[in-house]
């Protein structure tokens, strides 16, 4: 590492002490994600790291989400993890269609705790562990009225934006109906200008070329214009995060 991030890491940790926190269990590359995700601005990186602690402590006390836990929004099969794109970050589709407001707005954000923890759990296979990030892709095909849920979109994208800095690597939305713009720009306004920028709408044949390329044809669907099959995430075994630890 560069002696300016070695400088602004020691500075995070002394930070986080000044908080009353530690950073004793996690290595550089997890550091150095709310580094990345405040500007490299140490003291603003720790408060950040310390938000986050809390926050896992209040929704995960038992280190990790299980199958058990989210038993409602399991049983739409609505979530699938492809296996790992070509720059080795994991795949994890969202098909639209089959997913309902929820009624229990606790355990649904149980839920996406559940999907991004198995997501970049699924990710070590490869990779320097604590850089893991994902591609998300999220399929609007199909949808009505009864599937649009704005509330949920906003959990979900605050939620990788407080909670789960610098891990995601591409959003890709697919078949967004004209009914969906307006939505979408309801939904836009939540997000940061770093997460903007990392969402990609796709609108035309060349788009999607690119969009199969730059994910490979190896992990997505048949319908996407790739050879695999889709696969639950339910039915992919991943040995969980242990508090969002990835090292």
């Amino acid at each position: 590492m560069a002696e300016g991030t070695d400088f602004a890491l020691i500075q995070l940790r002394n930070s986080l002490q000044k908080l009353g926190s530690s950073s004793e269990g996690y290595e550089d590359p997890t550091l150095m994600r709310f580094l990345i995700a405040r500007s490299m601005e140490p003291e603003k990186a720790a408060k950040m790291f310390v938000q986050w602690q809390k926050w896992r402590e209040t929704m995960v006390p038992n280190g990790f989400i299980s199958d058990s836990e989210v038993p409602d929004e399991l049983e739409t099969r609505k979530i699938f993890l492809q296996g790992l794109s070509k720059d080795k970050y994991p795949v994890m589709i969202v098909k639209a269609s089959r997913h309902f407001p929820s009624k229990d707005q606790i355990q649904f954000k149980k839920f996406v705790i559940h999907l991004l923890d198995k997501t970049i759990a699924s990710a070590f296979k490869g990779r320097e562990v604590g850089n893991e990030k994902l591609i998300g892709v999220l399929d609007l095909q199909n949808i009505s009225y009864k599937n649009v849920d704005p509330r949920s979109l906003i959990t979900g994208f605050q939620f990788i934006q407080a909670y789960y800095p610098e891990r995601l690597a591409k959003c890709y939305i697919l078949h967004m109906p004209w009914f969906f713009v307006s939505v979408w720009k309801l939904v836009s306004g939540f997000l940061d200008k770093s997460t903007q920028e990392k969402i990609v709408i796709i609108n035309n044949e060349n788009e999607r070329k690119e969009f199969i390329s730059d994910v490979s044809e190896e992990v997505l669907p048949e319908e996407y214009g790739g050879r695999a099959k889709l696969v639950a995430i339910q039915d992919v075994e991943v040995r969980p995060l242990e508090n969002g630890k990835t090292n």
